[in-house]
């Protein structure tokens, strides 16, 4: 009785490996792709008025700025560092937003990864550790 109760935790336990194992290989064959998709992520965002064009990559970063020669006339520097900043702030949360549908489609669902990158939230990561960690306590 005892053998047969070991051989099917084995079986449970190894059809467990092989659905992790596979997924393990399907995100593995996905990261080049999914690194150089990634890289090449750019989101535009334009002022309301249409006189700043900002470009951020996939987190958020900084990489072109762009003023109409037209806000020169009306010479408001803190008027131009607000919309500038707004408009970053658009791109880079559309950004974050689009970073984290790419990589979502190459984590398994639920994946604390994909949590973290959306809430920055780093119990997001930990979160699983800790279960397992109070289980064996």
């Amino acid at each position: 009785m005892a053998e047969s109760a070991d051989r099917d935790a084995n079986r449970a336990l190894r059809a467990r490996f092989d659905e992790v194992y596979g997924q393990y290989r399907r995100l593995r064959s996905g990261l080049d792709e999914l690194q150089t998709r990634l890289a090449e992520l750019r989101v535009t965002e334009r002022s309301d008025d249409g006189q700043v064009t900002v470009v951020v990559g996939a987190r958020g970063e900084l990489i072109t700025v762009e003023v109409s020669p037209a806000v020169f006339h009306d010479r408001d520097a803190r008027a131009l560092s607000r919309k500038i900043t707004e408009t970053v702030l658009r791109a880079s949360a559309t950004a974050s937003a689009a970073t984290c549908e790419l990589v979502s489609g190459y984590l398994p669902p639920g994946s604390p990864s994909v949590e973290f990158l959306r809430t920055h939230d780093f119990g997001a990561l930990l979160g699983r550790a800790d279960a397992v960690a109070s289980r064996g306590e």
